[in-house]
């Protein structure tokens, strides 16, 4: 995490699979502005306001853009392309994340604000760092959850679009999806700083029944490069 008041800019790229019938992969290129200061901070695809900040605790109010969707006129399926769309949407509420010297805890939970799924998300995890120079890996393990509104939004089938597609109605409840993560940053050198980010979800069972899906895990893969003033 960057020092308190520190600024750095540059660029990332976020890969990630689909797991949608006939969807493809999707690349989201996008400026990096991060900022780390008493009360804010700016953080990818996030920003949020410090409620509690010391050398432990970390709590704030955070607003972050989900990227994810479903346009069906991008589908491989005829079938598919006769759904409604899924737009992405900004996802808002409270994050905290914990840190010791046997670990770092991270939870948030969050919803909707702009109410496409009118759905909630929480996530909690466990990280540990390693350093080796000027290389830094922090692994770690979570689950994430998605409420009612935000599966059925994402993987449901309504009568209409039942009736449209052939495909069967199908309504989702909410679920918990494990993940695995790992996390490396390089410092090239005391100002540029390389990163590579991946995550394995493995999907729950009511997105995995979904009629509209046909994978049973998402991979996403995130790269970077960042000037550190």
């Amino acid at each position: 995490m960057a020092v308190a008041g520190t600024w750095s800019l540059g660029a990332s790229a976020l890969y990630s699979t689909s797991p949608y019938k006939g969807g493809d992969e999707k690349v989201l290129p996008f400026p990096v502005i991060n900022y780390d200061g008493e009360s804010v901070y700016l953080q990818g695809l996030s920003a949020g306001y410090y409620l509690w900040k010391d050398q432990q605790n970390q709590l704030s109010l955070t607003a972050a853009y989900s990227p994810f969707g479903f346009k069906p006129s991008d589908d491989d399926y005829g079938y598919m392309k006769q759904l409604d769309r899924r737009r992405s949407t900004v996802m808002a509420g409270l994050r905290y994340r914990f840190s010791a010297s046997w670990g770092i805890i991270r939870t948030e939970y969050l919803g909707d604000i702009l109410n496409e799924s009118n759905g909630f998300t929480a996530d909690l995890a466990y990280l540990y760092p390693f350093t080796f120079d000027r290389l830094t890996l922090l692994p770690g393990i979570g689950a994430a959850w998605a409420s009612g509104n935000q599966n059925d939004y994402y993987f449901g089938v309504s009568q209409s679009e039942s009736r449209r597609s052939g495909l069967n109605q199908y309504q989702a409840d909410d679920g918990w999806s494990p993940y695995l993560e790992m996390t490396a940053v390089y410092a090239l050198t005391d100002s540029w700083h390389a990163s590579v980010m991946a995550r394995y979800t493995r999907l729950n069972s009511e997105v995995k029944d979904s009629p509209m899906v046909n994978a049973n895990s998402t991979t996403t893969v995130g790269v970077g490069l960042t000037y550190r003033f």
